[in-house]
């Protein structure tokens, strides 16, 4: 069976969470967070819950796990934290925590961002994995990355990798 067949039997509606990882942000000026969770009921996907937690490795590690657990998720999407300042701890938590990392996510995100920022696409640590059967994908906090992620990536093949991850 090839990749259009494969997208074909692809689940249309999928459950996400949203996390968002930040030590400046709440709920009034997290545009980011607005853009996914607007981008996602826009697109027929359920939003199962959100929330701002501080770039803190215990609490983003702590709600993963709450996450995890829960049966009727499928999608986890993070932004915020995998710059590379010393307070960006994203990558570090999660990297550990994958079944199978996804590297084609990355590449393509920062194939994608060189685009539009040039060799600031450096910068970005854009990651995908799966843990437990879920899709775990961590963004750069920038809305114009968040943006190009969701429409570029994410909604063309959320479904597509929610089948090839629960198989």
């Amino acid at each position: 069976m090839g990749y259009e067949e494969h997208k074909h039997l692809s689940p249309k509606n999928v459950s996400c969470a949203v996390v968002i990882v930040s030590d400046s942000r709440t709920e009034k000026d997290d545009h980011s967070g607005d853009f996914i969770v607007k981008s996602l009921k826009d697109s027929g996907h359920r939003v199962h819950s959100r929330c701002i937690l501080k770039n803190e490795a215990g609490s983003v590690r702590s709600r993963l796990n709450e996450l995890l657990g829960d049966d009727d998720l499928q999608v986890i999407i993070i932004s915020g934290g995998t710059g590379i300042s010393h307070r960006d701890i994203t990558i570090e938590t999660v990297s550990p925590m994958l079944d199978k990392k996804m590297d084609g996510f990355g590449e393509l995100f920062r194939r994608l961002s060189y685009e539009e920022i040039k060799t600031g696409s450096v910068l970005s640590r854009a990651m995908a994995g799966v843990i437990n059967s879920k899709v775990i994908i961590c963004l750069p906090g920038s809305l114009g990355a968040v943006r190009l992620a969701m429409e570029q990536i994410i909604l063309p093949e959320m479904g597509h990798m929610i089948r090839e991850a629960t198989r």
